[in-house]
């Protein structure tokens, strides 16, 4: 089986306990929903990522799940945001905007990839926090693993000086570009607007308004030999760009939610499935908080202690 450095074939998953709407991060979130009854979305949260998990491992890849039983901590379901793992050894800790949401990070997290995996080297960038610097992991970036590009979309939680930070630190090549959605609302993560697996890539590049920009970044992408499929503004606001690639036990296959997957259109739908399996996950509550399936996932790409 061949494996690619950009499919991980394990994650991090949280299991929030308590989960609820985020009320410090709906300034600058369009995708929240707002005025929701909120009775049973801590129940059917927790009840989502047991499902999801299940599903995941059934398909072979390997989800570390912990479980957080805080009630201070609304987006815990997404810890892509305050880490992410690379080849050779590397952790990285993320600055991250909301006050609420710097209570995520967790010791116990890093010291499981110490025990399980290989790591060399963790990087904390969170101190950058009181300067009102801030770069919220695969979620402020979607990362280019192959061709080692670092696709990101200006906003309040992707600081361009934290940025060439990392991108130096971690050897990648930094794309910075500004993007919004049909009511000129900045979009607050680049992972909500695209994907990159191996062989292919999905992008809203409708929603990058600087028309030689938007070029580059689709030459970029074809460029590195991959079949784009671009998205709607519609299809983005349904989390269609929210998915990430893994390793299956039967080859590669695509996470995304099953809002995601009902909102492609037949040829795009079968494009994707020419190079990847698509394994879609029912989220709906969790979506209500801004995220979809590929927040909830952290990629691990790192090398097993034992191997």
């Amino acid at each position: 089986m061949r494996y690619s450095p950009q499919a991980p074939a394990a994650v991090v998953m949280v299991r929030p306990h308590n989960f609820t709407v985020n009320e410090q991060t709906a300034d600058d979130n369009s995708f929240q929903t707002a005025d929701i009854d909120l009775s049973d979305i801590a129940k059917e949260a927790y009840l989502e990522v047991t499902n999801a998990v299940e599903t995941l491992r059934s398909h072979g890849v390997t989800v570390h799940l912990f479980d957080d039983l805080g009630t201070t901590t609304p987006d815990s379901v997404f810890p892509n945001n305050w880490f992410s793992t690379h080849a050779g050894g590397h952790v990285a800790i993320y600055p991250m905007r909301a006050n609420n949401r710097r209570r995520e990070r967790r010791f116990d997290i890093i010291e499981m990839l110490k025990s399980e995996y290989r790591v060399q080297q963790v990087v904390d960038y969170s101190g950058l926090e009181p300067d009102g610097l801030f770069l919220e992991g695969t979620g402020a970036m979607v990362l280019d693993h192959i061709d080692r590009v670092a696709y990101a979309v200006r906003s309040d939680r992707t600081d361009p000086v934290v940025l060439e930070r990392f991108s130096t630190q971690f050897g990648f090549e930094p794309m910075v570009f500004d993007a919004c959605d049909a009511q000129g609302v900045a979009i607050y993560h680049t992972n909500v607007l695209m994907c990159i697996g191996t062989d292919f890539a999905m992008i809203g590049a409708g929603m990058i308004p600087d028309v030689v920009r938007r070029e580059e970044i689709l030459a970029r992408l074809h460029n590195s030999g991959r079949y784009v499929i671009e998205l709607s503004d519609g299809q983005i606001d349904r989390f269609a760009g929210n998915a990430l690639e893994l390793q299956g036990h039967n080859g590669r296959l695509l996470a995304m939610s099953t809002t995601a997957l009902a909102s492609l259109e037949t040829s795009q739908r079968n494009a994707i499935e020419e190079r990847v399996r698509i394994v879609a996950l029912d989220i709906p509550s969790i979506e209500m908080a801004g995220g979809s399936v590929r927040c909830t996932l952290a990629g691990i790409h790192l090398s097993l202690r034992q191997t």
